[in-house]
């Protein structure tokens, strides 16, 4: 097992060192998500994407160029007990030495009809900074991947009427000293899907028992999430560089042609100064 183990470090390295490896180290770099003396607390949720983010953090501690440390926290918010093994044999293979906490979030949220999904995030969020500080971390690290970003921007305009993305890092606005850091968000889930197939691994898949009955979800059920993923598979035959230009579009916004946005709970319009900028 320990060869194995071997084998798949190695091939994040060399196989997939330019579509994963070299994206994960710019995005931390980029997005300045990790400094000297950090303590990290590395999000498992026993998918394809948190257990390769762990597997990033090991190499880049073992190959970075300053010190921090890293503490493997998965919390059990009620799994059954085939994703629960899954999840502890997947560490086992990988080498991760996790730290388990249980909590009772599915049973919380069992007959919880609207919008389950997202209080079940906000839950899951407060459990992991929670325990995640009482570790003495600083950081909660998450595996949000760069489909992940996309997905959230193309969703926030066609079904929430808003212009937003998903941020590459956050403080925590009720655990003081707390920041949560997405350092795969400029991975594609492509290639991670890639990775775990080349290396014959399986981990669990959503393992929620309300997969599909989340915040953005219509009448018939049907994943909005799912139904993004699929729009922006069909644009992408379209044009092959429509992912990078919807990424691209929230970093090249030009507030002097909306006609509003929100800053700190603040809505600004642009007949505010409209008048007053006549004649410049």
């Amino acid at each position: 097992m320990e060869e194995r183990c071997r084998d798949i470090e190695r091939s994040i390295i060399k196989t997939y060192r330019k579509s994963i490896w070299r994206k994960f180290v710019k995005g931390i770099q980029e997005y300045d998500l990790l400094q000297e003396h950090d303590k990290v607390a590395v999000c498992i949720s026993g998918g394809k994407d948190s257990m390769l983010m762990a597997k990033l953090f090991q190499e880049l501690q073992r190959h970075g160029k300053f010190d921090f440390e890293l503490v493997f926290l998965v919390m059990d918010p009620g799994y059954n007990l085939e994703n629960r093994k899954r999840i502890e044999e997947n560490a086992s293979l990988l080498n991760v030495p996790i730290h388990i906490f249980e909590t009772t979030i599915f049973n919380s949220v069992v007959n919880i009809t609207q919008n389950p999904c997202y209080l079940c995030a906000r839950m899951r969020r407060g459990y992991l900074y929670k325990n995640a500080q009482e570790l003495g971390c600083n950081k909660i690290a998450l595996g949000h991947h760069f489909d992940d970003v996309i997905e959230t921007i193309l969703m926030g305009m066609t079904y929430g009427g808003q212009m937003q993305t998903m941020m590459p890092k956050l403080h925590s606005t009720n655990f003081k000293g707390m920041e949560l850091i997405r350092p795969m968000y400029l991975v594609r889930e492509e290639d991670i899907i890639k990775w775990a197939n080349t290396n014959n691994l399986h981990f669990i898949q959503c393992a929620c028992r309300f997969t599909e009955a989340c915040a953005y979800e219509d009448k018939e059920g049907l994943s909005k999430r799912k139904e993004t993923k699929e729009l922006i598979r069909q644009l992408h035959q379209i044009n092959p560089n429509v992912e990078m230009n919807i990424f691209r579009s929230a970093e090249n916004v030009n507030l002097n042609t909306l006609i509003a946005y929100k800053q700190d709970g603040i809505v600004h319009h642009f007949l505010d100064n409209y008048n007053q900028d006549r004649g410049k």
